[in-house]
């Protein structure tokens, strides 16, 4: 693999995992179901992103939870809309 790809790669999977993780950080119908599965889902993703950066899976995990937990809050459920949750 030439420099030039691993580069490339390592820009791309993150801004993939960042984009799937925001299309699905809405799912649930209250705040508090959409915040849950926002932040397991944030938290998923920024531990593979944070694997594959070097800042950590534990520090990529604790800043997409966050991340994910704070856009899942603030969506409406209206906007984005997967069906009914696996937990209640």
């Amino acid at each position: 693999m030439t420099p030039l790809s691993m580069n490339l790669r390592k820009l791309l999977l993150p801004i993939a995992f960042v984009g799937l993780s925001l299309s699905l950080s809405g799912c649930g119908y209250s705040p508090g179901q959409r915040a849950l599965s926002g932040g397991a889902i944030g938290a998923g993703t920024g531990a593979v992103i944070g694997a594959v950066t070097g800042t950590g899976p534990a520090g990529g995990a604790l800043i997409g939870g966050a991340l994910g937990a704070v856009a899942g809050a603030v969506t409406n459920p209206n906007t984005i809309n997967l069906g009914q949750p696996l937990v209640r």
